[in-house]
This record gives C-alpha cells, sequence and structure tokens, in this order.
C-alpha cells in the first residue's frame, strides 16, 4: 500500500551504480530512510525530484523501523530563492544538520513544523540570521537545556534585570550581577520573545543591527557550553559571512 508524506530531504547516500537512499525528515513519522531505485539514471524522472533539500509530497511503501521504497514525488515548493543564493543556502545546510542533530537526541516529531517554518520564512527573505537564531533557541528544550527567561537564574527575582549571561544561563538582576557582560534591554527582550514566539506568526522584522550581533554572540557562546554540538556546516556558514563582509 502506498503512503503519502510531508518532507524535505535532508540527507542522500549513493547505493550502487544507479540508486540512492534518501534521509526525509517527514511530518509523519520523523526522519525515515528510503530507498531510491534507478534514480541516478539519466533516464529517471526522480532523478531531479530525490536530491537534498527537496520539499514534497513522497509516496512510499513505507516500512517501520526498515528502508522504505520510493515511488514518486510532487513538489511543495523549490525555495528558489534560497537555492539561489549561496548565503541562504549555507543558513538553510546548517538548519538542516542542527535540526537532524537535534531530531538524534530526542526524536521529537514536532520539530518538523518548526523546522520548515523557519525555511519558508528565510525563502520569503526575512533576515537568516534572525530565524536562525529563533530556531536555535526553540531547539534548547530539546536538547535538554532550555534557558530561564522569567526571572533572575541565581536569585529569582523578577524584576531588575540587568544582563542575560551565557555562562550561568540565563537572566541577571542586580543584586546577583558579579561581572557578566552587560546586553542592551532590546536584546534582554528580543530573547525572550525569540525563544516564546510562533514561527508562523511572524509577518515583519524590524530589528537594529548591533541588537542582532549581541543576540547571536549570546546564542553562539551558549551552544559551545551547553549543547556540545559543533558543526560543520555552521563554521561553513561562518566563513561565508566573514568573506561576504
Amino acid at each position: 500500500m502506498i503512503t503519502k508524506v510531508e518532507g524535505m530531504i535532508v540527507n542522500e547516500t549513493p547505493y550502487g551504480d544507479s540508486s540512492k537512499i534518501i534521509q526525509v525528515f517527514t511530518k509523519e513519522y520523523g526522519i525515515i530512510g528510503i530507498m531510491c531505485k534507478g534514480v541516478k539514471s539519466m533516464k529517471s524522472r526522480l532523478r531531479a525530484l530525490t536530491i537534498k533539500f527537496t520539499y514534497g509530497y513522497f509516496y512510499i511503501y513505507y516500512k517501520e523501523d526498515k528502508l522504505s521504497i520510493l515511488k514518486d514525488v510532487d513538489i511543495i515548493d523549490d525555495f528558489k530563492r534560497i537555492k539561489n543564493d549561496i548565503i541562504l543556502i549555507s543558513y538553510l545546510n546548517y538548519l538542516t544538520e542542527l535540526t537532524s542533530q537535534v531530531y538524534k537526541q530526542c526524536e521529537d516529531n514536532s520539530l518538523y513544523d518548526l523546522y520548515i517554518s523557519a525555511v519558508k520564512k528565510i525563502n520569503n527573505l526575512m533576515d537568516p540570521l534572525v530565524i536562525t537564531n529563533i530556531i536555535e533557541l526553540k531547539y534548547l528544550p530539546f536538547l535538554g537545556v532550555g534557558l530561564e527567561l522569567d526571572a533572575c537564574i541565581s536569585c529569582g527575582n523578577k524584576t531588575s534585570i540587568v544582563t542575560i549571561d551565557a555562562d550561568i544561563g540565563g537572566f541577571v538582576c542586580k543584586n546577583c550581577y558579579t561581572n557578566q557582560i552587560l546586553v542592551s534591554s532590546k536584546t534582554i527582550k528580543l530573547i525572550r520573545m525569540y525563544y516564546y514566539v510562533e514561527i508562523n506568526s511572524i509577518s515583519e522584522l524590524k530589528i537594529n543591527e548591533e541588537i542582532i550581533k549581541e543576540i547571536n554572540f549570546f546564542i553562539n557562546r551558549y551552544y559551545e557550553r551547553y549543547t556540545g554540538l559543533f558543526l560543520n556546516s555552521k563554521k561553513f556558514l561562518f566563513n561565508m559571512l566573514a568573506l561576504e563582509q
């Protein structure tokens, strides 16, 4: 029986001379392996539909805990804007690797909607760094290292917050402040907003460049300290952004 699943190809591996195995993050089953027989042949109609970052409906013979078999693919969105821009494709590559690694640790299918929503926002030309930072923050609870963003991490005081610190993992009030890096009040508010906002509800982003840099610095430091994730795609993205400056 053929099953229709919505998903995005997050990885592909050659198999023999003419076939390949694709890893597809699906809405219904999480990340699954699918055997694609004969798709590397120049005559195969599915050749162009089974490459990384294909987002569509996959018609498969689904086999739980085994390789499913691909029958057909219908494209939902080709994400043309992203694929025509080397910087945006670098963001997509990082988000995809990050999502795959987070899924391996928690196997929570709710990651799918977060991931696809973020890709759609980037394809609609919303600031890719802001969208990426929102996703990075939202993934923290799935990694078991969520932030305290309702009160001071040290004393529980909900007022007089003066900064947010990556080393101790949350807000710092004026009474507990020692020598942490001070950030702007706007940065404090926006990090909390990033953490809780519904991505699909975002229609416009107007954020000062310096605030964006402060938020990104905090998130990078927090990931380095608490997640144990050191991804090659993130290093590549940093290198691409450095070349662009």
